[in-house]
């Protein structure tokens, strides 16, 4: 994280020209998304700036500008750019499947620089409709990808049902992606408990089996 970040003295990566329609450099924006999660865990959302951020990513503030309107969009992005590391693993059960997406998002909230950075947009969107939205697109959107490959292959399996109809469909993935990444969230930041392996087991029990599940017994 800190190895992709510049000094303040560092020439920017890329400092604005007289050329037009340059293309963005992803070197850049690693740096920037990277410099904004660190800015945040040191010192919390009221202080960052823009121009911190610039400073630590070693671009001028310019080059944000470019990019993000404003520090609530940017740290919204250097939140989502963690969140795009989940992968569903190359399993053939679905089990299996929700236990390790489960435990690697645990993980991710585990560092400091996801949970500030998550916990900081998140209370920052309860005044500021747009940001609510931007989280919407940008990061439960976009992480609503795992639950519709992973219902995807499931049903290739014969592991789960097709639904009737496209608006079933929707309906249902939203809801799977509520109570995975609710409880998951709630578990590791609200209720700070830990996630381990058999939680994560208990859990997807009663995800795919309901109460009846887990009550019942072996």
């Amino acid at each position: 994280m800190v190895a992709v970040m510049r000094s303040s003295h560092s020439r920017p990566v890329d400092a604005p020209t007289s050329r037009t329609g340059r293309p963005r450099s992803a070197e850049a924006d690693a740096a920037i998304l990277a410099a904004t999660r660190a800015a945040l865990v040191e010192l919390g959302w009221p202080k960052l700036t823009m121009s911190d951020v610039a400073s630590r990513a070693g671009v001028a503030k310019t080059t944000l500008y470019r990019r993000w309107p404003g520090k609530s969009e940017l740290v919204v992005d250097a939140v989502a750019a963690l969140f795009d590391e989940l992968e569903l693993p190359g399993s053939d059960s679905l089990v299996t499947d929700i236990e390790d997406v489960v435990l690697q998002f645990a993980a991710l909230l585990e560092r400091p620089e996801a949970k500030t950075a998550l916990m900081a947009v998140v209370a920052e969107a309860t005044r500021d409709e747009a940001l609510r939205q931007r989280i919407r697109t940008s990061i439960v959107d976009r992480q609503k990808r795992l639950v519709l490959l992973g219902r995807e292959r499931a049903q290739a399996r014969g592991e789960l049902p097709r639904e009737p109809d496209a608006a079933t469909a929707a309906r249902t993935a939203d809801l799977i992606f509520d109570v995975i990444a609710g409880t998951v969230v709630h578990r590791a930041l609200v209720s700070a408990e830990p996630v381990d392996r058999q939680w994560a087991r208990t859990f997807t029990a009663l995800l795919l089996g309901g109460l009846s599940a887990v009550t019942s017994g072996p």
